[in-house]
């Protein structure tokens, strides 16, 4: 059966992409690369500061770990080799910047989605679960609304659907989009990328997963397993 689940979401999770597609009026999934972002693609190219020596030395431990990732979230790839996501830059629940660095000593599940993107509003509720499950001094779930625009529909969405355990991040300039398309992990929304206490990258994937689920917890697990 795990087999059967390595490249697709929960059959649940479709359906309810699709009748949020169409609630949302959403035409596509992928969204453009703009000229904005955090980093220029020259600078990531360069790369091979101190932070991303450390990072890449945990190539062993980004398969350990992308091995725990079967079922519904065995999309989830090791990063290969690990790098540094301490300068992703957004804005925390209380409207100024943060970033990744600022999470330094907690597993961080990064998820960047938006209101139009019908399989980023399918798995909302499950991320929330899932950080008010597993969510403490440890781990936690950091969902990232990248509409354009002010906060009105991102915060009706989360309201309506009774999202209340995420807190509320948000970049509205695609930057943080940007940087993630540049660094080679973005195809699109939604994107999800699982970042250890120390900032380094461990793993990501493009597209859906069913985080509320026993897979996900798994993984999770793993993932605060130290070594």
């Amino acid at each position: 059966m795990a087999d059967g689940n390595r490249f697709f979401p929960a059959l649940r999770l479709i359906l309810a992409a699709l009748v949020a597609g169409v609630l949302a009026g959403a035409v596509a999934v992928y969204v453009r690369e703009s000229s904005s972002g955090n980093k220029a693609p020259a600078q990531v190219a360069a790369g091979g500061g101190k932070d991303d020596v450390a990072c890449a030395a945990k190539t062993d431990r980004a398969k350990k770990i992308g091995a725990a990732a079967t079922g519904q979230v065995a999309a989830l790839l090791p990063a290969d080799p690990p790098q540094s996501l301490k300068s992703l830059t957004f804005n925390g629940p209380d409207g100024k910047p943060t970033t990744i660095a600022d999470h330094a000593g907690k597993t961080v599940l990064l998820n960047l989605w938006a209101t139009w993107c019908a399989p980023c509003r399918a798995e909302m509720p499950a991320l929330d679960a899932l950080q008010k499950e597993m969510g403490s001094d440890a781990f936690q779930v950091v969902a990232v609304n990248v509409d354009a625009g002010d906060d009105a529909k991102p915060k009706k969405f989360l309201e309506d659907t009774g999202v209340k355990s995420l807190g509320y991040y948000r970049d509205a300039t695609m930057a943080l989009f940007n940087d993630v398309k540049t660094r080679g992990l973005a195809l699109g929304l939604p994107v999800t990328m699982l970042i250890d206490g120390q900032g380094c990258l461990i793993a990501h994937m493009n597209g859906p997963a069913e985080w509320s689920g026993p897979d996900a917890k798994r993984l999770v697990e793993a993932a605060l397993q130290p070594g």
